[in-house]
């Protein structure tokens, strides 16, 4: 029997893999878009072949056809609930597109590379235009104080808010993959959690570089972009293998309905974001080839991990 420490375990490795992604910005190179759209559609193979082969496929070897179908509409009707309800940026090349509330001004607010040059990651918005103007020279001692004071405040509140609507993005995106492992577990299934854990650990890599790119375009710094980006995959997908693991072994019987859930749910991640996002830039034959080679690869893993 599975033990609540080894499902912890294993999603955390899986979710420390995201880390992995983020290590390009640490070269500073330029990142084409064809790069960033293959990355996008290698993981959209690997979550929809896990979503067919790791969940759909199990659930109805252990139960009904209705209760997997079942699970895999409300599964995706819950992340396109999630995806207008809470307010969140969603990542794309270069850019940022405000989802579930968020707004134009917190778009603003995360500026790309060439806008931030000549700022720290730490600077208020409009900081550079501000020293570009030379300003009044005839501001008194107080005055200044009071302005540098409220700018840092101002910063800080800009800070949380980006944090939030980041952190919104990475969990609605990352929350059904550890569930699928914390079901897979508490249900028995090990080889099939074990198998989610090695597709989702190979996933969260290019998962973890398109979500590092428009993170180092903002000016962060390479050691906060890394720090984030591990916290991205790590996070959410430990605390919601630990939530299906607690849910199944509550309540038995309960893989077939979890499993669909977490396949829709992951399905849901890749039409609503990742196949857009990837198909921008005129490069849809490489994110084509990418998905491909992730679905023929999950189909490797599967058939290497069973035996």
């Amino acid at each position: 029997m599975t033990t609540l420490p080894t499902v912890v375990a294993v999603t955390g490795i899986a979710g420390l893999a995201t880390g992995l992604g983020a290590l390009p910005v640490f070269v500073r190179a330029r990142v084409t878009h064809r790069a960033y759209d293959a990355a996008l559609g290698l993981a959209a193979g690997l979550m929809v072949a896990a979503s067919v082969f790791g969940l759909i496929l199990p659930g109805m070897e252990a139960g009904t056809l209705a209760a997997v179908t079942t699970g895999v509409l409300v599964g995706g009707a819950a992340l396109l609930g999630g995806n207008y309800a809470i307010p969140h940026l969603h990542a794309q090349y270069r850019e940022w597109l405000p989802e579930g509330g968020a707004t134009s001004d917190d778009v603003a607010a995360m500026p790309t590379g060439d806008e931030r040059r000549g700022m720290t990651a730490d600077d208020p918005p409009g900081a550079a235009t501000d020293a570009a103007g030379g300003g009044e020279s005839t501001a008194t001692a107080g005055e200044t104080t009071a302005t540098t004071v409220e700018a840092d405040e101002t910063a800080r509140e800009v800070t949380l808010r980006k944090a939030l609507l980041i952190g919104g993005a990475i969990t609605l995106h990352n929350a059904p993959e550890g569930l699928a492992i914390g079901v897979a577990f508490a249900s028995g299934f090990e080889e099939v959690a074990l198998l989610l854990a090695v597709v989702i650990g190979l996933q969260n890599v290019p998962d973890g570089f398109a979500f590092a790119v428009p993170m180092a375009d903002t000016g962060m710094s390479n050691l906060r972009v890394l720090w984030y980006t591990t916290l991205s995959g790590l996070i959410p997908q430990v605390v919601a293998a630990v939530f299906g693991f607690s849910l199944v072994g509550l309540a038995a019987g309960l893989f077939p309905v979890s499993a669909g859930f977490a396949a829709g749910a992951m399905l849901a991640v890749v039409f609503r974001e990742l196949i857009p996002s990837s198909h921008g830039h005129g490069h849809a034959d490489a994110a084509t080839g990418a998905f491909l080679l992730g679905f023929v690869l999950l189909v490797v893993v599967d058939a290497v991990v069973v035996v």
